[in-house]
């Protein structure tokens, strides 16, 4: 099967749609897993599924959970926000977190029409064209960074991970709700 991440909207939507058509059709005799980062082929295919059990398989801090999306499934990309405000929150922040933060600006940037995910980071006086924290996004996100051998990063690109995120959860604003702040219960 072609990656569902090289095909363009409408076909992932009727892909979703025809995947779905599929399953139903077969009278509850088929179980199957579908797994997907495409949060619109998700989307699709959950509500084509109507009552079928639907999970979210996320990362916690030593573990994998799976979470029932409910009638609503999240959006891939905010239960990707959401951990990476946890990860900032309780300082286990490892170097793969800056590949996901790019994923996060690139799919914001383009949903609000910008051309960079660098239009989403905030600009600071001492660099009013944004280019200090745009490069280490940049180079952070490309390093040779594994998800099952995380290395956690160093102080200084801590600091500069919370700020961006910070910046950009203050700029571009979610259901505090699922961001508690600093110090705050988790539900």
């Amino acid at each position: 099967m072609i990656p569902i991440s090289s095909l363009v909207d409408n076909n992932a939507i009727a892909l979703a749609s025809h995947l779905a058509q599929l399953l139903k059709n077969a009278n509850g005799q088929i179980r199957t897993v579908i797994s997907t980062h495409h949060h619109l082929f998700f989307n699709v295919i959950c509500n084509e599924l109507g009552k079928a059990v639907k999970v979210f398989l996320s990362k916690e801090t030593d573990h994998f959970r799976l979470a029932d999306t409910g009638e609503t499934p999240y959006y891939h990309h905010v239960a990707l926000l959401k951990q990476l405000h946890e990860v900032a929150e309780s300082g286990e922040v490892y170097t793969y977190h800056f590949n996901i933060l790019r994923n996060i600006l690139e799919k914001t940037a383009t949903f609000h029409g910008f051309r960079s995910f660098s239009a989403c980071i905030k600009q600071e006086r001492d660099d009013p064209d944004g280019i200090l924290h745009a490069r280490l996004v940049n180079v952070l996100s490309h390093g040779n960074y594994s998800l099952y051998e995380p290395r956690e990063m160093l102080p200084e690109n801590k600091e500069y991970f919370r700020k961006i995120l910070r910046d950009f959860m203050n700029n571009y604003r979610f259901n505090p709700e699922l961001f508690p702040a600093a110090g705050e219960a988790r539900p």
